[in-house]
């Protein structure tokens, strides 16, 4: 079994927000492969199904962003998960435009901190993640207010396409495609595309 968890805030008042681009995503891979998130366990919001011949248990953690890693954690502990082969991470990153994702096998938390406390939690950075940009805030002392803001219209749009390209990205890496997805989503975009 692969777990699939996005990382995000739970309550109303974080809903959409540039900080829940991991909810979202995992909305809508639920939403393309027929999975109901109705499940609470381990700290999260839950879902199991298949993609294609693979099963997979999405997560939405709901400790809160900074305390992702007490849900993932606990997540991999119960179903005796590989980090580096059965866990696959998404979350924002306002290193990259609104509509871009780029796939790692591994890698550090590059300043995130629902990253920062998976890693701590798992004791590696050996596991697959998914970073879905947000975009940078203009004014870096407005940090907080930005990942915690919502995006405009045009900005919504390409996030919409974000998340499918997500959704198509983890049908191919759980079918043991990695490297085609980061081949195809790991491209510098061009500007205006």
């Amino acid at each position: 079994m692969i777990l699939i968890a996005g990382l995000g805030n739970p309550t109303m008042e974080y809903s959409h927000t540039r900080h829940n681009a991991g909810f979202d995503a995992i909305d809508e891979i639920a939403k393309e492969n027929n999975i109901k998130m109705k499940k609470s366990e381990q700290g999260a919001i839950t879902g199991s199904g298949f993609i294609g011949s693979e099963k997979v248990l999405l997560a939405k953690p709901q400790t809160f962003m900074n305390n992702s890693g007490r849900s993932v954690g606990a997540l991999a502990s119960y179903y005796k998960l590989d980090p580096a082969s059965e866990i696959i991470i998404i979350s924002d990153e306002i290193a990259l435009p609104p509509g871009m994702i780029r796939i790692r096998k591994k890698g550090s938390a590059g300043g995130h901190n629902g990253l920062k406390s998976i890693i701590s939690h798992l004791g590696t950075e050996s596991f697959i993640r998914i970073r879905v940009g947000v975009g940078d805030a203009k004014d870096h002392a407005e940090m907080v207010s930005h990942v915690l803001g919502h995006f405009n219209r045009s900005d919504k749009k390409l996030m919409k396409e974000a998340y499918a390209k997500c959704a198509d990205a983890i049908r191919l890496i759980v079918n043991g495609q990695i490297d085609n997805a980061m081949n195809l989503y790991n491209k510098k975009q061009p500007d205006g595309e």
